[in-house]
């Protein structure tokens, strides 16, 4: 069974991209690659306790295992050496990208207070899109009791348009909120 947005994908977002754009081949449509979900976690270095709970909870959100994040270099200032974890990601990609871009764009982002829709200034000029989050409860897979405490988190989507107007199209084919 084929996932509804992957299907939209497909069905609807396609030969509306192609139009858009005049395209003349259905490959030359972009499409989502990736979506990385990055959480920094700058005082799990004092703390390793912080550290997994980001990595927990990043765990309950994706239902995929995240990578710690090493430092590269020792930074006196922030009491952080080399090789110290500082964060944690997850990769989506396939199936995994769909349902979490499906459940961010229902489920979640309508749960963020006075939400007025995402930002169309988050662009890298590339066709990528990154989107801040200010804390991890407005997802329901996070419970309120078991958060040690309130984390960001970074949402990246690489597409592989060549321009922030391609990109931007197939987000909005997807149903991203973006403001009006």
């Amino acid at each position: 069974m084929m996932n509804r947005l992957k299907a939209k994908y497909i069905e609807e977002i396609v030969p509306s991209l192609k139009e858009q754009f005049a395209y003349k081949n259905v490959m030359e449509a972009p499409k989502l690659e990736k979506i990385v979900v990055n959480i920094g976690v700058g005082d799990g270095a004092s703390n390793s306790k912080l550290l997994e709970a980001a990595c927990h909870d990043l765990e309950a959100i994706t239902g995929q295992k995240p990578v710690v994040t090493k430092s590269k270099k020792s930074i006196a200032g922030f009491k952080i050496r080399a090789g110290q974890g500082i964060g944690c990601k997850v990769t989506l990609r396939g199936d995994n990208m769909y349902n979490f871009l499906d459940k961010l764009i229902s489920i979640t982002l309508p749960r963020v207070r006075d939400f007025r829709g995402i930002s169309t200034k988050s662009f890298d000029g590339r066709g990528n899109y990154t989107l801040g989050l200010n804390e991890q409860l407005i997802f329901t897979e996070i419970n309120y009791d078991d958060v040690l405490k309130l984390r960001g988190m970074d949402i990246v989507f690489v597409t592989t348009a060549k321009t922030n107007e391609e990109a931007l199209a197939l987000l909005k084919g997807f149903g991203m909120p973006f403001k009006k």
